[in-house]
């Protein structure tokens, strides 16, 4: 059925999967394995529920935790949507990683217009609001989302522009006063290879390590394709462990030039396997995948001629790099 049209059957069960759970293959491992999910999908398809609540043992919510999304107005909260996520994510034993705090995208126009002081003053009650709403129903946020450009410099963001690089620790210190035990993560997109923008992030972690700020992680996206991991992508990670934050991937897929081979297919399951095996070599603390049908990501959604990214297809049928991601985790 094209274009995922099987959420429009919403009553339907998921027809199992092959093979073990990919949540209780990761357990075996001490990995947590997790998924982005939509909340609006969750809601109405009994298939794609099912199959969220089957496999994977962390949840990140795709936009409904984003600014836009939770505070349009200033001081005015829907906590909703995000809200329906929590609870079905507790009924199915899971963990919700919250996503995310502080990014330049999907963000307000209200926030844009803030002077300095108006700005600083905004995002920190942003943070306090939404992390004491979520108090004991989320343990693991991204604070702060793609504060790196590719060339090594901050990205000129609203936040960088305003508030310069302080923004960083800023937010950091707000989400430890909001809450004390969650674990805090600065999540990165295009940092998996050793270069300028890496390396630029490598010293602000490093930085406010030394500091005293209170960091516990480092994610890296990995969005990728056909053109896999970089060489280095395990010694990156290793690096920023060794400064003693944990890791986790974030948002994994691989998108493919559509319609896609059966070779693409293969190589697609390869670079998966890959990345589960660059997870379990640093002992990350977590591995989540951007969506997991080809019916719902964001890859076919926004970049035209491209998709196929995620592990099952359309009608939630497993493609090659299902079966991938199962033999990486068992370790054969």
């Amino acid at each position: 059925v094209a274009g995922g049209a099987w959420l429009l059957r919403g009553g339907e069960d998921a027809k199992p999967l092959p093979g073990q759970h990919l949540r209780t293959l990761a357990e075996q491992r001490g990995l947590e394995i997790g998924t982005a999910v939509r909340g609006d999908v969750l809601r109405k398809n009994r298939a794609y529920r099912q199959t969220v609540a089957a496999q994977f043992s962390t949840v990140t919510p795709e936009n409904e935790m984003k600014w836009e999304a939770i505070e349009p107005s200033r001081g005015e909260f829907d906590f909703g949507p995000g809200d329906d996520i929590v609870e079905r994510a507790g009924e199915a034993r899971q963990k919700v990683r919250g996503h995310a705090l502080v990014w330049h995208f999907q963000l307000p126009g209200w926030v844009r217009e803030l002077g300095p002081m108006q700005l600083r003053q905004a995002t920190r009650e942003h943070i306090r609001t939404v992390m004491s709403h979520y108090d004991r129903d989320v343990g693991i946020w991204d604070v702060v989302n793609e504060p790196i450009a590719d060339d090594g410099g901050l990205r000129p963001s609203v936040f960088a522009r305003r508030l310069g690089e302080g923004f960083i620790e800023d937010a950091f210190r707000t989400a430890r006063v909001a809450d004390s035990d969650a674990k805090l993560y600065l999540n990165e997109i295009g940092a998996e290879a050793i270069g300028p923008k890496s390396n630029r992030l490598y010293e602000v972690v490093r930085a406010l390590k030394a500091r005293g700020v209170p960091i516990d992680g480092v994610s890296f996206q990995t969005h990728s394709n056909l053109d896999g991991l970089p060489a280095d992508f395990v010694s990156n990670m290793q690096r920023f462990k060794a400064l003693g934050v944990d890791i986790a991937i974030t948002e994994a897929d691989v998108g493919l030039k559509l319609p896609p081979s059966t070779a693409d297919l293969r190589r697609q399951a390869d670079i998966y396997a890959r990345i589960v095996s660059a997870c379990l070599t640093v002992k990350c603390a977590s591995l989540t995948f951007w969506g997991f049908t080809d019916g719902r990501s964001w890859i076919s959604e926004t970049q035209a001629g491209t998709g196929a990214a995620t592990l099952l297809d359309e009608d939630l049928r497993p493609k090659p790099a299902f079966g991938a991601v199962q033999k990486a985790l068992g370790g054969r």
